[in-house]
């Protein structure tokens, strides 16, 4: 953040102009100095957001050599600062190739101080709102990642990851509710993490995974001969869970006859392994997670309603990556990084046709999908950055969301999404997202406020 009084270096050999120029700017703590060494010197010294710059300097007064150089060294210094330069030798061409240096704007001698002044203060108002951008954006790739490591900034994950939050330190069973492939063991595992069980086990099996003859023994364990292959006592899932958690993936294929058995461990907090006589006492939380539906599994028969009752003490619902606006492309960046590290590969970035395809695909395999598309990407990517071609996505298959009746209500539904997909592109830089809109920076400020996104995106204007 800038001081109250920013810093305002002059760089200007006409002693005169250096006065006028020094008292013109009270609100602002002005350096003056006349050529090219002691202009670098400041530089180096204050790093002042603007500086106003005469191209004709000693040894070249009478032209801008000297000017030029001094411009491109304060480019290659803090390429951020904003100069305008000033100058009476062939105006118009100097105009453009200042520009072309990476000059902020031009002025023509003589110099109107009034017009000037007005020239700074935008200056240093850009200079503050690109400053404010630069943090905001490197929020947006260091604070996206929630409970377990989980990369989001949509509203609507973040609520689930403060859900979990508030459940972690109690003993309560979790249910976790969403189709495959979103995040539902990375959530189980940071509510683990969240939770005082943190130092014990964190357990993961697959229910669906697992042939039901088998089932039992993976989850109770088994002694040594209760059956054909038992060579020794061997502990079940529960039993290695001893003080922490076992997460119960797709536990909606738990065959009957074990739903029993596992119910009789929730109410009673003991197991007995295949072939045992003894009971054993463990202390175990489950989290469990499933894309089918258990109501009406339980309407079937196909699923024991005390069961449910039991293990879904708490009920997540974990949101699609299509209903998650703008974490496609946040997560894509991540999985991107970390491939190009792992196998090292020279891809560092996305095209912008390749952005266009991230946002606009619908991801039916959520996060999974996505993480195996970049991989397969970044590994087919020619050059540093990755393209809509490496992508193969073809057509994007968005997925049409339910959009309420009411006219208004649906235009502030569409605006929200459009304008959370817009900051997540622009990685939060203000500017960039307003030109993706096609708005102006103060609109897309107002946008924010009216539509309460200052936190949405890692965005938080001030």
């Amino acid at each position: 953040m800038m001081a109250d009084r920013p810093s305002l270096l002059i760089v200007e050999d006409d002693a005169g102009l250096q006065a006028q120029l020094k008292w013109a700017y009270e609100d602002f703590e002005v350096t003056v100095v006349g050529d090219r060494a002691s202009a670098l010197a400041a530089m180096r010294a204050l790093e002042p957001e603007v500086v106003t710059l005469d191209l004709g300097l000693p040894p070249d007064p009478d032209g801008t050599s000297e000017g030029f150089a001094v411009l491109d060294a304060i480019m290659a210094m803090r390429p951020q600062t904003k100069v305008i330069v000033a100058s009476g030798h062939g105006a118009r061409e100097s105009a453009l190739n200042a520009i072309a240096r990476g000059a902020y704007d031009f002025y023509q001698k003589p110099v109107d101080i009034e017009e000037l002044g007005l020239i700074v203060r935008r200056a240093f108002k850009l200079a503050r709102i690109e400053a404010e951008n630069r943090a905001l954006a490197a929020r947006v790739g260091s604070d996206n990642r929630v409970l377990g490591g989980m990369i989001t900034a949509a509203p609507e994950m973040l609520r689930v990851a403060r859900t979990i939050e508030r459940v972690a330190g109690t003993n309560v069973s979790v249910m976790l509710l969403g189709a495959s492939g979103t995040g539902k063991e990375l959530l189980a595992r940071g509510l683990h993490e969240a939770s005082d069980r943190r130092a014990g086990a964190f357990v993961a099996i697959n229910c669906a995974a697992i042939p039901e003859n088998l089932l039992e023994s993976e989850l109770f364990g088994h002694e040594k001969g209760a059956f054909t292959g038992a060579v020794k006592t061997t502990e079940g899932k529960i039993e290695q869970a001893q003080g922490g958690t076992l997460f119960l993936d797709e536990v909606g294929d738990i065959p009957l006859p074990l739903q029993v058995k596992l119910l009789r461990f929730l109410q009673e907090r003991v197991i007995e392994r295949i072939g045992g006589r003894k009971p054993i006492a463990v202390d175990t939380r489950i989290v469990c997670a499933t894309h089918q539906n258990l109501e009406a599994m339980i309407v079937d028969g196909r699923f024991r309603e005390d069961l449910w009752y039991r293990l879904a003490e708490i009920v997540v619902k974990i949101p699609t990556l299509a209903e998650r606006p703008g974490d496609s492309v946040l997560l894509a960046r991540a999985f991107l990084q970390r491939f190009a590290v792992e196998l090292n590969l020279p891809a560092k970035g996305f095209s912008g046709d390749a952005l266009a395809a991230i946002d606009g695909w619908g991801w039916p395999g959520n996060v999974r999908e996505l993480e195996n598309r970049v991989k397969r990407a970044a590994i087919m990517a020619d050059g540093k950055l990755v393209t809509a071609q490496d992508l193969d996505l073809g057509t994007p298959g968005g997925v049409q969301e339910d959009l309420p009746l009411n006219l208004k209500a649906a235009r502030e539904q569409t605006d929200r999404q459009v304008i959370r997909h817009a900051l997540t592109r622009s990685e939060g830089n203000i500017s960039s997202t307003a030109r993706l809109l096609g708005i102006s920076r103060p609109t897309l400020y107002d946008l924010l406020k009216q539509y309460d996104l200052q936190g949405e995106g890692g965005v938080t204007p001030r």
